[in-house]
């Protein structure tokens, strides 16, 4: 009787050592890519592949450059590229040196830039400034980006940048999700309907990683919206690296450094002086109840020297009150609540300075 059980010992042995060594290889699939890419094709006048063509690219933001060769086929490409401006550079033997400038690589976009060198002296430069192509045929996922000037300017009751899911075409808001994230249910902050799915099966990841809960799928964090660059909400036919979600995917990207400093401040207050009151409280004499609402904070960004490090820091302090007048408060710092969040770095830039972002929030 032991030797017939001794078999089943060591197969059950082989499951049990299987499903520990895949439990944590999938664990790295959960993150999953903000980064875009760059493709193209380089040919001749008469329409025939150009190989060993040397190819640069370089970012406009952190001077961060590439090189590449293309292939026999005259293809190159650049791989996991921080969203932003990219300038292409391609240049070989016997043809003009080309020039493509302000490429917008889009947070998980492949953006396709073919090139036809002219026949000429290498120190003939042909300057191409033609805009970069909005169809992207490199994937066959329909979606929209929410692009940082978008995410920036609209004004958002609460600042919930989570609201700007709904300007993107086969999403609807569900419950209470467009409204201020204080004080509201977190099941309520990712309840949109997207690509036909239900309300709260969708994913949601900042900078790859992703904000759903394991309990209901809710999203566990909103990101301050001034830290936020831009996001792509894929409502149907999404790629094979996302999974177990029934509806779309909601993919952000925070701000990083750059070679250049800059800064922003803001404030943003609502109370009972500039808001009117309701038409039921005007007919019975009642009077506009106490509301008070300030968010107001900073943030800024360049290159620190010092540490080689491009930095992006901000700080953020909403202070929100709802029938109480908050100069009466015994301690106002009882009604703020401390959240910092170091993010990952966002890869290499100019030759010795590294990328790093910081993100903060007070309040």
């Amino acid at each position: 009787m032991r030797n017939s059980l001794q078999p089943h010992a060591s197969f059950a042995r082989k499951l049990i050592l299987i499903a520990v060594v895949f439990s944590f290889s999938t664990a790295a699939l959960w993150a999953q890519t903000f980064y875009g890419s760059i493709v193209g094709t380089v040919t001749d006048p008469t329409g025939a592949a150009i190989s060993a063509a040397n190819v640069t690219l370089t970012n406009a933001g952190t001077a961060e450059r590439r090189t590449a060769q293309t292939d026999s086929s005259g293809n190159y490409q650049f791989v996991n590229l921080v969203p932003g401006v990219y300038k292409v550079d391609i240049e070989t033997t016997g043809f003009k040196h080309l020039t493509r400038e302000r490429i917008q690589v889009e947070v998980q976009s492949a953006v396709r830039i073919d090139a036809a060198l002219q026949v000429g002296d290498m120190g003939q430069v042909v300057d191409v400034t033609a805009e970069t192509p909005l169809l992207q045929t490199e994937t066959s996922a329909l979606g929209q980006v929410v692009e940082a000037r978008v995410v920036q300017q609209m004004p958002l009751n609460g600042r919930n940048v989570l609201n700007l899911v709904a300007l993107v075409p086969g999403v609807v808001a569900q419950g209470q999700s467009m409204g201020n994230p204080t004080n509201t249910n977190i099941s309520a902050w990712g309840n949109y309907q997207i690509g036909g799915g239900l309300g709260n099966q969708s994913a949601a990841f900042l900078d790859g990683a992703p904000l759903n809960t394991a309990y209901n799928n809710a999203v566990m964090l909103v990101p301050t919206q001034d830290a936020i660059q831009e996001f792509r909400v894929q409502t149907n036919n999404l790629g094979p690296e996302f999974s177990r979600f029934a509806g779309g995917v909601v993919n952000m990207t925070s701000k990083c450094g750059t070679n250049e400093y800059h800064s922003s401040g803001y404030e943003f207050l609502r109370n009972k002086v500039l808001n009117a009151n309701t038409f039921f409280n005007n007919r019975s004499g009642i009077a506009a109840p106490a509301f008070t609402q300030n968010q107001f904070g900073a943030n800024g960004g360049g290159p620190d020297q010092r540490q080689n490090l491009l930095l992006h820091q901000l700080r953020r302090i909403p202070a929100a009150a709802r029938g109480i007048d908050p100069h009466q408060c015994a301690d106002p710092g009882d009604a703020r609540r401390r959240f910092l969040e170091p993010a990952r770095q966002h890869g290499r830039a100019d030759p010795a300075l590294r990328s790093a972002h910081y993100v903060g929030s007070l309040g």
